[in-house]
C-alpha cells in the first residue's frame, strides 16, 4: 500500500511563495502529481513527475511560477510555488499511481493513491 503525506500549505498574501511537500512510501510508482481543487470547482492538474525518468510536467497555469523537484532518497516530491495569486487558492492533493506502463499524467482518474490534501489560501 502507498501512503502519501502532504505538508507545507498555509495562508499567504498575493505574490508570496510556498513550498509543498509530498512524502511517498510504498511500492514502485509511475508518477507523483499535484492536483488542486478550489471551492465550487472541479479538481485540476497542477504538475507532476514520472518517477523512473524524472520527466516533469506542468499545467499551463503553473508554468513559469511553480517548480517541481524531488528527493529520491527521501522519496519526496516538492512543489515550489512563487508569485501566488488568489486564484491559486484551494486544497492541494498529492496523487500517485503504480508503475506498469504509460498513463496520462494529467488525468485524475489515472491515480491509485491520494493524500488527504493541504490547504493553500492566497488572500490580502
Amino acid at each position: 500500500q502507498v501512503q502519501l503525506v502532504e505538508s507545507g500549505g498555509g495562508t499567504v498574501q498575493p505574490g508570496a511563495s510556498l513550498r509543498l511537500s509530498c512524502a511517498a512510501s510504498g511500492r514502485r510508482l509511475y508518477a507523483i502529481t499535484w492536483f488542486r481543487q478550489a471551492p465550487g470547482k472541479e479538481r485540476e492538474f497542477v504538475g507532476g513527475i514520472t518517477w523512473s525518468d524524472g520527466h516533469i510536467y506542468y499545467a499551463d497555469t503553473a508554468k513559469g511560477r511553480f517548480t517541481i523537484s524531488r528527493d529520491n532518497i527521501k522519496n519526496t516530491m516538492y512543489l515550489q510555488m512563487t508569485g501566488l495569486k488568489p486564484e491559486d487558492t484551494g486544497i492541494y492533493y498529492c496523487a500517485a499511481n503504480r508503475a506498469g506502463g504509460y498513463r496520462p499524467i494529467s488525468v485524475d482518474t489515472e491515480y491509485d493513491y491520494w493524500g488527504l490534501g493541504t490547504q493553500v489560501t492566497v488572500s490580502s
